[in-house]
């Protein structure tokens, strides 16, 4: 079944245009939570090889490019800090999902049930 978007209503063209922007919405945080998931991933992986060093080993971090000396303890911290971070944007992250989902869910229920009335 097709829909001429001309013989809609100005409610129901509102309703389309906003399912698209929550649709995008929703697109663009699925993205930002797979990044966000990866981060995690390699944070954790590298809090995990940095405690099997021995503190007097040296290391290096990364920073723009550059290969940095630095101290075991201290990257450590600034994974573990990291970590955390990471840890309570995925938890906004995914209360944001979980908001769209339904919002999603309501206008696209709302618009079926506008369809339906018109038919019948």
């Amino acid at each position: 079944m097709s829909i001429n978007f001309n013989s809609l209503t100005e409610e129901q063209k509102d309703k389309f245009k906003k399912l698209a922007n929550l649709q995008q919405s929703y697109e663009f945080l699925i993205a930002q939570l797979r990044q966000t998931e990866i981060d995690q991933s390699t944070t954790n992986v590298a809090i995990e090889e940095l405690e099997k060093i021995a503190p007097e080993e040296v290391v290096y971090k990364s920073i723009g490019g550059l290969l940095v000396k630095s101290k075991k303890n201290t990257l450590l911290d600034e994974k573990k800090s990291l970590k955390v971070t990471l840890e309570m944007r995925l938890k906004t992250l995914e209360q944001k999902k979980t908001r769209l989902e339904s919002q999603i869910k309501t206008l696209n229920n709302s618009l079926q049930s506008d369809f339906q009335n018109n038919i019948e």
